[in-house]
């Protein structure tokens, strides 16, 4: 009975983990002023898979915190071309 419980406590406590995020990081070409940034910030806002947006129009940047494997990256260089620019450089950070 012990065993069992054990096991279901293991189990329960499985299955609550949260699912791993990542951040997906995209240089971007064109982003030259606020209003550049308010675009891609209302597109990915837009976004249910996203919890997190930062857009640096510094460092020409895009910073997204995700689920794990939604928004796929297709679905994200369409929208930073759906918004007028170009996506460049990609980089993915699984977060733990």
């Amino acid at each position: 009975m012990k065993n069992l419980f054990l096991l279901t406590l293991f189990l329960f406590s499985f299955l609550l983990q949260p699912a791993r995020a990542r951040t997906v990081e995209v240089e971007v070409h064109g982003m030259t002023c606020a209003f550049c940034v308010d675009n891609l910030e209302r597109k990915f806002g837009k976004m249910e898979s996203i919890s997190k947006i930062d857009v640096s129009l510094k460092t020409k940047k895009i910073r997204l915190q995700t689920a794990e494997d939604q928004p796929g990256l297709e679905i994200i260089k369409q929208t930073i071309l759906d918004a007028g620019f170009k996506p460049m450089e990609i980089t993915i950070l699984l977060d733990e």
